[in-house]
């Protein structure tokens, strides 16, 4: 049975965008990305990220208790440190509080127009 996303959506293109788009030491949940994009929910950000998301910096989307991508907690641990993520105590969860991007000035990337000033 083929993957529900075995080629490359608009939907994808825009999960894709979003989690390009998050800056260094930065994160979104699942969920964050799916308010974002005004569609689907956190269930079908995983299935995108899932599929396609090693070609970005998968590892800026976390669940919403701060806790890395199952499977890839010792990689995810590892970029949090050089990006300087904000951690909590424990060190093996992003402080969301801290670490969380709204999505705030996304770059013209995502199809924003620039303001001339």
């Amino acid at each position: 049975m083929p993957h529900a996303f075995s080629r490359p959506t608009a939907y994808v293109e825009r999960v894709l965008e979003v989690v390009e788009a998050i800056p260094p030491g930065r994160v979104m949940s699942y969920g964050d990305i799916a308010e974002y994009l005004g569609e689907a929910g956190p269930r079908q950000v995983g299935a995108v990220m899932s599929a396609w998301g090693g070609a970005v910096c998968w590892w800026r989307v976390i669940r919403a208790d701060g806790s890395p991508p199952s499977g890839h907690e010792v990689e995810a641990l590892a970029h949090y440190a050089a990006e300087a993520t904000p951690m909590r105590p424990s060190g093996d969860r992003v402080d969301m509080r801290r670490a969380a991007w709204d999505g705030e000035a996304p770059p013209e990337r995502m199809g924003q127009p620039e303001s001339d000033g």
